[in-house]
């Protein structure tokens, strides 16, 4: 090959190579590969990397956040400026179904109980329209009975009502624990702690759960969240999952988790903590003496499990070395708005302890006892001794001022939101 054709060639590659460069996308200075948009991570120096069971599981409060809807909030807001002040106010309490009984025969523990819905109850509903209902021993009968009273007090109202039973496992299961009932049974909850895997609570939330919602239920007094703390406790004992705040905290979220999934209210009680006062608040007001940094290190944790979606129910617990005072949690700002609502974060409602009990009827009347619980930050108000006089004193006090309607409307608000959460609305 002579050299004019030689020359020829290269010229002929050169320009090959030209145009397929020209085509060919040219690289920036910016790494484009899938793995670039994955940030890298280096161990900090003397911190190992954490192993895939090491990793936390997802917290509570995750899994009860309020479901994001845009149909709630208006159908909700709309529902609230159609209230009257007593529809307001009924949302508030919630109470024993011997109270609607306006005759005053049979209005607390220590009087008969109603198994069925009367015309006289569903007058007393039209004009004293409560929140809701909660069921003892003496109002259950048989499967058959208590499904028909709960669901002819549902059909009675305008709001759909909580309906609320104490169905904790163990000692305290007023169904399971009934003779005409054959359900699973727990032997305590101190038990179920005892074997160390949370699964165990949660299959026990679920159980109860499904049974519960199966008779139309829809809020269980559960789990019990104190920290036993005590042997010379009366009221907890083994009602509590564990004498250590971490187990009893896992226990709890546990048990609460399979409520939830069975479509029924977890309540998380006692705060400020049952579990290290000697007293039953039943019988006069219960205290602990324990300081915020011992509390916050035992009492409080199994609290912080408890999310958006849940309730927490308030001791009528005094905190001395805290407060200063020997005011009962219940009635108390500082605790229930600035440690329980503040500190601790809780978003879910909180709701008293029952207020026909010693700790409180012996403190304060009937009409004083429901406005400081309000003033201290509680969103429901259960089983005042005297409903009526309650009732009239919340309705006066935002008549005169004493309580303002914005605090109030908030207060209904959140709670319809609760009832639209949990399917009680038709919503959420």
């Amino acid at each position: 090959m002579d050299r004019a054709k030689i020359i020829l060639l290269l010229l002929c590659l050169v320009l090959l190579v030209c145009l397929i460069a020209a085509v060919l996308p040219q690289p920036s200075g910016e790494d484009t590969s899938v793995m670039a948009s994955v940030p890298a991570t280096t161990p900090q120096e003397g911190v190992p990397s954490p192993t895939q069971e090491e990793l936390p599981p997802p917290t509570q409060e995750t899994e009860a956040a309020v479901p994001e809807t845009t149909e709630a909030p208006d159908y909700i807001r709309t529902l609230l400026r159609e209230m009257t002040l007593r529809e307001k106010v009924g949302q508030l309490f919630v109470i024993r179904p011997e109270s609607l009984n306006l005759t005053g025969e049979a209005g607390n523990s220590k009087t008969g109980g109603y198994t069925q819905l009367t015309d006289a109850m569903k007058d007393a509903l039209k004009e004293y329209p409560v929140g809701g209902i909660v069921m003892f021993s003496k109002n259950i009968e048989s499967p058959a009975q208590i499904t028909a009273f709960n669901a002819s007090l549902q059909a009675a109202v305008e709001i759909p009502l909580f309906i609320c039973v104490d169905e904790e496992g163990g000692s305290i299961a007023r169904l399971a624990n009934h003779s005409a009932f054959r359900l699973p049974k727990y032997k305590s909850a101190a038990a179920v702690g005892k074997t160390g895997d949370p699964k165990n609570a949660l299959e026990m939330g679920r159980s109860i759960g499904t049974y519960l919602a199966s008779y139309g239920f829809n809020t269980d007094f559960a789990p019990i969240a104190d920290v036993n703390t005590n042997p010379k406790n009366t009221v907890i004992g083994d009602r509590a999952f564990s004498s250590d705040p971490e187990i009893a905290a896992q226990m709890a979220s546990a048990m609460a988790q399979g409520l939830r999934e069975s479509g029924i209210i977890p309540v998380f009680k006692h705060f400020p903590g049952h579990g290290d006062t000697k007293e039953d608040s039943h019988d006069g007001l219960a205290v602990s003496y324990k300081t915020m940094v011992e509390l916050s290190a035992c009492e409080w944790l199994p609290f912080e499990a408890a999310g958006s979606g849940d309730w927490v129910m308030t001791g009528h617990i005094s905190l001395p070395n805290v407060t200063g005072s020997n005011t009962p949690a219940t009635m108390s700002e500082q605790v229930v708005t600035g440690i329980l609502k503040t500190q601790l974060g809780f978003q879910g409602l909180v709701i008293t302890d029952s207020l026909e009990m010693d700790a409180i009827t012996d403190l304060y009347g009937s009409d004083r006892a429901p406005l400081e619980a309000l003033r201290a930050g509680c969103d429901l108000l259960l089983m005042p001794i005297d409903f009526i006089r309650s009732f009239d004193a919340v309705v006066e006090a935002v008549e005169t001022g004493g309580l303002s309607e914005a605090r109030l409307d908030a207060i209904v608000e959140r709670i319809l939101r609760f009832k639209a959460q949990y399917g009680l609305l038709g919503v959420g």
